[in-house]
Protein backbone atom coordinates (compact mmCIF):
# COMPACT_ATOMS: atom_id res chain seq x y z
CA UNK A 1 0.00 0.00 0.00
CA UNK A 2 2.85 2.39 0.68
CA UNK A 3 3.93 2.05 -2.94
CA UNK A 4 0.56 3.18 -4.30
CA UNK A 5 0.52 6.15 -1.98
CA UNK A 6 4.06 7.20 -2.88
CA UNK A 7 3.22 6.94 -6.60
CA UNK A 8 0.30 9.28 -5.97
CA UNK A 9 2.51 11.63 -3.94
CA UNK A 10 5.13 11.77 -6.71
CA UNK A 11 2.44 13.23 -8.98
CA UNK A 12 0.31 15.31 -6.64
CA UNK A 13 2.47 16.45 -3.70
CA UNK A 14 1.63 19.91 -2.44
CA UNK A 15 4.27 22.56 -3.01
CA UNK A 16 5.02 24.06 0.42
CA UNK A 17 7.80 26.48 1.43
CA UNK A 18 9.33 24.03 3.96
CA UNK A 19 9.16 20.95 1.77
CA UNK A 20 11.57 19.32 -0.68
CA UNK A 21 10.04 17.83 -3.87
CA UNK A 22 9.31 14.08 -3.79
CA UNK A 23 12.48 12.02 -4.05
CA UNK A 24 14.76 15.07 -3.57
CA UNK A 25 17.30 15.42 -0.75
CA UNK A 26 15.52 16.42 2.48
CA UNK A 27 15.33 20.01 3.69
CA UNK A 28 17.53 21.05 6.65
CA UNK A 29 16.35 19.85 10.05
CA UNK A 30 16.06 23.49 11.17
CA UNK A 31 13.48 24.21 8.46
CA UNK A 32 11.53 21.03 9.19
CA UNK A 33 11.52 21.75 12.93
CA UNK A 34 10.48 25.37 12.44
CA UNK A 35 7.62 24.41 10.14
CA UNK A 36 6.38 21.63 12.41
CA UNK A 37 6.29 23.92 15.45
CA UNK A 38 4.38 26.53 13.47
CA UNK A 39 1.93 23.94 12.13
CA UNK A 40 0.90 22.72 15.58
CA UNK A 41 -2.79 23.67 15.78
CA UNK A 42 -2.33 26.08 12.86
CA UNK A 43 -3.33 25.72 9.21
CA UNK A 44 -0.85 25.45 6.37
CA UNK A 45 -2.22 28.68 4.89
CA UNK A 46 -1.67 30.59 8.14
CA UNK A 47 1.80 29.20 8.79
CA UNK A 48 3.30 29.73 5.32
CA UNK A 49 3.96 33.45 5.55
CA UNK A 50 5.32 33.23 9.09
CA UNK A 51 7.70 30.45 8.08
CA UNK A 52 9.06 32.44 5.14
CA UNK A 53 9.55 35.57 7.24
CA UNK A 54 11.22 33.69 10.11
CA UNK A 55 13.60 31.89 7.77
CA UNK A 56 14.54 35.14 6.03
CA UNK A 57 15.15 36.92 9.33
CA UNK A 58 16.80 34.02 11.18
CA UNK A 59 18.20 31.66 8.50
CA UNK A 60 19.92 29.28 10.94
CA UNK A 61 19.13 27.90 14.37
CA UNK A 62 22.08 29.89 15.70
CA UNK A 63 20.57 33.12 14.38
CA UNK A 64 17.28 32.34 16.06
CA UNK A 65 19.01 31.38 19.31
CA UNK A 66 20.75 34.79 19.37
CA UNK A 67 17.53 36.76 18.82
CA UNK A 68 15.96 38.84 21.56
CA UNK A 69 12.90 37.24 23.12
CA UNK A 70 10.76 40.31 22.39
CA UNK A 71 11.74 40.24 18.71
CA UNK A 72 10.68 36.63 18.30
CA UNK A 73 7.46 37.09 20.24
CA UNK A 74 6.57 40.11 18.11
CA UNK A 75 7.31 38.18 14.90
CA UNK A 76 5.09 35.34 16.17
CA UNK A 77 2.18 37.67 16.99
CA UNK A 78 -1.05 36.56 15.37
CA UNK A 79 -0.01 32.91 14.97
CA UNK A 80 -1.49 31.96 18.35
CA UNK A 81 -0.59 29.37 20.99
CA UNK A 82 2.27 31.54 22.22
CA UNK A 83 3.86 28.86 24.39
CA UNK A 84 5.15 27.53 21.07
CA UNK A 85 7.18 30.69 20.53
CA UNK A 86 8.73 30.43 23.99
CA UNK A 87 9.55 26.78 23.38
CA UNK A 88 10.92 27.68 19.96
CA UNK A 89 13.50 29.97 21.54
CA UNK A 90 14.33 27.51 24.32
CA UNK A 91 14.87 24.70 21.82
CA UNK A 92 16.94 26.86 19.46
CA UNK A 93 19.24 27.83 22.33
CA UNK A 94 19.74 24.23 23.44
CA UNK A 95 20.56 23.14 19.89
CA UNK A 96 22.85 26.13 19.28
CA UNK A 97 24.67 26.20 22.62
CA UNK A 98 24.69 22.55 23.70
CA UNK A 99 24.66 20.65 20.42
CA UNK A 100 26.85 22.78 18.18
CA UNK A 101 23.90 23.87 16.05
CA UNK A 102 22.96 20.31 15.03
CA UNK A 103 19.61 18.69 15.72
CA UNK A 104 19.57 15.08 16.97
CA UNK A 105 18.80 12.69 14.13
CA UNK A 106 16.55 10.25 15.99
CA UNK A 107 13.26 10.42 17.87
CA UNK A 108 14.78 9.81 21.30
CA UNK A 109 17.20 12.71 20.95
CA UNK A 110 14.63 15.02 19.40
CA UNK A 111 11.95 14.44 22.01
CA UNK A 112 14.42 15.50 24.72
CA UNK A 113 14.48 19.03 23.26
CA UNK A 114 12.23 21.75 24.75
CA UNK A 115 8.78 21.84 23.18
CA UNK A 116 9.31 18.78 20.97
CA UNK A 117 6.63 16.15 21.52
CA UNK A 118 6.20 12.68 20.01
CA UNK A 119 4.57 13.86 16.78
CA UNK A 120 7.13 16.61 16.10
CA UNK A 121 10.05 14.29 16.92
CA UNK A 122 8.72 11.63 14.55
CA UNK A 123 8.11 14.17 11.76
CA UNK A 124 11.63 15.63 12.00
CA UNK A 125 13.24 12.18 12.21
CA UNK A 126 11.37 10.99 9.12
CA UNK A 127 11.39 14.12 6.95
CA UNK A 128 14.80 15.62 7.77
CA UNK A 129 16.81 12.45 8.51
CA UNK A 130 15.05 9.65 6.63
CA UNK A 131 14.39 7.62 9.75
CA UNK A 132 11.47 5.22 9.81
CA UNK A 133 9.09 6.93 12.24
CA UNK A 134 5.34 6.74 12.76
CA UNK A 135 4.04 10.24 12.08
CA UNK A 136 0.44 10.78 13.19
CA UNK A 137 -1.21 14.20 13.03
CA UNK A 138 -4.90 15.07 12.67
CA UNK A 139 -4.93 14.34 8.95
CA UNK A 140 -3.27 10.98 9.47
CA UNK A 141 -5.74 10.12 12.24
CA UNK A 142 -8.62 10.71 9.87
CA UNK A 143 -7.08 8.63 7.06
CA UNK A 144 -6.29 5.72 9.36
CA UNK A 145 -9.68 5.77 11.09
CA UNK A 146 -11.39 5.51 7.72
CA UNK A 147 -8.96 3.07 6.17
CA UNK A 148 -9.40 0.61 9.06
CA UNK A 149 -12.98 1.69 9.85
CA UNK A 150 -11.98 2.31 13.45
CA UNK A 151 -15.25 3.19 15.18
CA UNK A 152 -13.86 3.82 18.67
CA UNK A 153 -14.21 7.58 19.34
CA UNK A 154 -11.17 9.79 19.66
CA UNK A 155 -9.17 10.19 21.83
CA UNK A 156 -9.61 6.55 22.92
CA UNK A 157 -8.96 5.45 19.33
CA UNK A 158 -5.45 6.88 19.23
CA UNK A 159 -3.61 3.61 20.10
CA UNK A 160 -5.59 1.73 17.41
CA UNK A 161 -4.87 4.44 14.86
CA UNK A 162 -1.17 4.49 15.71
CA UNK A 163 -0.95 0.70 15.46
CA UNK A 164 -2.42 0.77 11.95
CA UNK A 165 -0.15 3.67 10.94
CA UNK A 166 2.84 1.72 12.25
CA UNK A 167 1.94 -1.37 10.19
CA UNK A 168 1.74 0.73 7.02
CA UNK A 169 4.86 2.90 7.49
CA UNK A 170 7.60 1.68 5.11
CA UNK A 171 11.36 1.56 5.62
CA UNK A 172 11.94 3.24 2.24
CA UNK A 173 11.26 6.97 1.77
CA UNK A 174 9.75 7.44 5.24
CA UNK A 175 9.79 11.24 4.96
CA UNK A 176 7.95 11.26 1.65
CA UNK A 177 5.52 8.66 2.98
CA UNK A 178 4.75 10.71 6.11
CA UNK A 179 4.07 13.80 4.01
CA UNK A 180 2.04 11.75 1.52
CA UNK A 181 -0.39 10.56 4.21
CA UNK A 182 -0.73 14.11 5.50
CA UNK A 183 -1.38 15.37 1.96
CA UNK A 184 -3.94 12.61 1.42
CA UNK A 185 -5.85 13.76 4.49
CA UNK A 186 -5.56 17.44 3.57
CA UNK A 187 -6.61 17.16 -0.08
CA UNK A 188 -8.55 13.90 -0.65
CA UNK A 189 -9.62 12.32 2.64
CA UNK A 190 -11.06 15.59 3.90
CA UNK A 191 -13.35 15.96 6.94
CA UNK A 192 -16.35 16.75 4.72
CA UNK A 193 -17.14 15.14 1.36
CA UNK A 194 -13.98 13.03 0.97
CA UNK A 195 -13.07 12.41 -2.67
CA UNK A 196 -13.03 8.63 -2.34
CA UNK A 197 -13.27 8.06 -6.11
CA UNK A 198 -9.78 9.46 -6.75
CA UNK A 199 -8.10 8.21 -3.56
CA UNK A 200 -5.06 5.95 -4.11
CA UNK A 201 -6.25 3.88 -1.13
CA UNK A 202 -9.90 3.62 -2.19
CA UNK A 203 -9.79 -0.16 -2.72
CA UNK A 204 -8.46 -1.21 0.72
CA UNK A 205 -10.46 1.49 2.58
CA UNK A 206 -13.00 -0.24 4.83
CA UNK A 207 -15.03 2.93 5.48
CA UNK A 208 -15.41 3.62 1.75
CA UNK A 209 -16.61 0.05 1.22
CA UNK A 210 -19.14 0.49 4.03
CA UNK A 211 -20.25 3.86 2.68
CA UNK A 212 -19.66 5.76 5.91
CA UNK A 213 -16.26 7.40 5.45
CA UNK A 214 -17.52 10.88 6.28
CA UNK A 215 -18.76 9.69 9.68
CA UNK A 216 -15.23 8.81 10.81
CA UNK A 217 -13.26 9.42 12.90
CA UNK A 218 -15.84 9.38 15.67
CA UNK A 219 -15.21 11.83 18.50
CA UNK A 220 -16.23 11.88 22.12
CA UNK A 221 -18.54 14.78 22.95
CA UNK A 222 -16.67 17.81 24.28
CA UNK A 223 -17.96 19.88 27.19
CA UNK A 224 -18.98 23.46 26.43
CA UNK A 225 -16.21 26.02 26.82
CA UNK A 226 -16.61 28.50 29.67
CA UNK A 227 -16.75 32.24 29.01
CA UNK A 228 -14.32 34.56 30.80
CA UNK A 229 -14.55 38.34 31.01
CA UNK A 230 -12.01 41.13 31.45
CA UNK A 231 -11.27 44.78 30.74
CA UNK A 232 -8.57 45.98 28.36
CA UNK A 233 -7.25 49.42 29.27
CA UNK A 234 -6.57 51.63 26.23
CA UNK A 235 -4.61 54.79 27.04
CA UNK A 236 -3.89 57.07 24.05
CA UNK A 237 -1.56 60.07 24.17
CA UNK A 238 -1.94 63.09 21.88
CA UNK A 239 1.14 61.97 19.92
CA UNK A 240 -0.62 58.72 18.94
CA UNK A 241 1.26 56.48 21.37
CA UNK A 242 -0.62 53.76 23.24
CA UNK A 243 0.16 52.27 26.64
CA UNK A 244 1.52 48.71 26.43
CA UNK A 245 2.88 46.14 28.82
CA UNK A 246 4.80 42.87 28.59
CA UNK A 247 2.80 40.03 30.07
CA UNK A 248 4.45 37.70 32.61
CA UNK A 249 6.69 35.05 31.04
CA UNK A 250 4.51 32.21 32.30
CA UNK A 251 0.84 31.79 31.53
CA UNK A 252 -1.40 32.62 28.60
CA UNK A 253 0.19 35.05 26.11
CA UNK A 254 3.32 34.84 28.26
CA UNK A 255 6.08 37.26 27.29
CA UNK A 256 3.88 39.02 24.72
CA UNK A 257 3.26 42.72 24.37
CA UNK A 258 -0.33 43.54 25.26
CA UNK A 259 -2.69 46.25 26.37
CA UNK A 260 -2.93 46.33 30.16
CA UNK A 261 -5.91 44.30 31.33
CA UNK A 262 -7.65 42.93 34.37
CA UNK A 263 -7.66 39.26 35.26
CA UNK A 264 -9.87 37.16 32.99
CA UNK A 265 -12.49 35.37 35.07
CA UNK A 266 -15.89 33.77 34.66
CA UNK A 267 -17.19 35.91 37.52
CA UNK A 268 -16.50 39.12 35.61
CA UNK A 269 -13.72 41.71 35.43
CA UNK A 270 -12.19 43.08 38.58
CA UNK A 271 -9.09 45.20 38.99
CA UNK A 272 -7.81 48.76 38.91
CA UNK A 273 -6.67 50.58 35.75
CA UNK A 274 -2.94 51.07 35.21
CA UNK A 275 -3.05 54.66 36.53
CA UNK A 276 -5.73 56.98 37.94
CA UNK A 277 -7.60 58.90 35.22
CA UNK A 278 -11.09 59.52 33.84
CA UNK A 279 -11.41 56.09 32.22
CA UNK A 280 -14.65 55.36 30.38
CA UNK A 281 -16.30 52.28 28.91
CA UNK A 282 -15.95 52.67 25.12
CA UNK A 283 -18.85 50.34 24.37
CA UNK A 284 -16.82 47.82 22.35
CA UNK A 285 -15.76 44.26 23.09
CA UNK A 286 -12.90 42.15 21.75
CA UNK A 287 -14.02 38.53 21.55
CA UNK A 288 -11.62 35.64 21.10
CA UNK A 289 -11.65 31.88 21.58
CA UNK A 290 -8.71 30.10 23.18
CA UNK A 291 -8.27 26.34 23.45
CA UNK A 292 -10.14 26.01 26.73
CA UNK A 293 -12.38 29.09 26.98
CA UNK A 294 -14.04 32.02 25.23
CA UNK A 295 -12.86 35.50 26.21
CA UNK A 296 -14.78 38.80 26.12
CA UNK A 297 -12.63 41.86 26.75
CA UNK A 298 -14.53 45.09 27.33
CA UNK A 299 -12.39 48.05 26.21
CA UNK A 300 -12.10 51.05 28.53
CA UNK A 301 -10.18 54.08 27.33
CA UNK A 302 -8.75 57.44 28.24
CA UNK A 303 -6.84 60.28 26.63
CA UNK A 304 -3.61 60.07 28.58
CA UNK A 305 -2.02 63.34 29.63
CA UNK A 306 1.65 63.96 28.99
CA UNK A 307 3.80 62.37 31.63
CA UNK A 308 1.44 59.46 32.25
CA UNK A 309 3.43 56.50 33.57
CA UNK A 310 4.15 53.37 31.59
CA UNK A 311 5.50 52.08 28.29
CA UNK A 312 3.82 54.10 25.52
CA UNK A 313 4.42 52.97 21.94
CA UNK A 314 3.27 54.19 18.50
CA UNK A 315 -0.08 52.57 17.74
CA UNK A 316 0.89 51.33 14.25
CA UNK A 317 4.00 49.54 15.43
CA UNK A 318 2.24 48.17 18.49
CA UNK A 319 -0.59 46.74 16.38
CA UNK A 320 1.83 44.49 14.47
CA UNK A 321 3.36 43.12 17.68
CA UNK A 322 0.16 42.31 19.57
CA UNK A 323 -1.45 38.88 19.88
CA UNK A 324 -4.78 38.57 18.11
CA UNK A 325 -7.13 39.34 20.98
CA UNK A 326 -5.20 42.47 21.95
CA UNK A 327 -5.01 43.58 18.33
CA UNK A 328 -8.80 43.28 18.18
CA UNK A 329 -9.12 45.39 21.33
CA UNK A 330 -6.79 48.06 19.92
CA UNK A 331 -8.50 48.20 16.53
CA UNK A 332 -11.97 48.40 18.06
CA UNK A 333 -10.98 50.76 20.85
CA UNK A 334 -9.02 53.41 18.97
CA UNK A 335 -11.89 54.67 16.76
CA UNK A 336 -14.30 54.44 19.68
CA UNK A 337 -11.97 56.48 21.88
CA UNK A 338 -11.34 59.07 19.16
CA UNK A 339 -15.04 59.47 18.32
CA UNK A 340 -15.95 59.72 22.00
CA UNK A 341 -13.59 62.63 22.41
CA UNK A 342 -12.37 61.14 25.67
Amino acid sequence: MAGELLDWYDRFARVLPWRAPPGAPPPPAYAVWLSEVMLQQTTVAAAGGYFTRFLARWPTVGDLAAAEDAEVMAAWAGLGYYARARNLLACARVVAHERGGRFPDDEAGLIALPGVGPYTAAAIAAIAFGRRAVVVDGNVERVMARLGRIETPLPAAKPLIRALADRLTPDARPGDYAQAVMDLGATICTPRAPACGICPWRDPCAARAAGDAERLPARAEKPAKPVRHGIAWLALRDDGAVLAETRPARGLLGGMLALPSTEWTEAGPAGAPPFPAAWRDLGVEARHTFTHFHLILRVHGVRAPAGSPGDFRPAAGLDAALPTVMRKALRLGLPALQSAGA
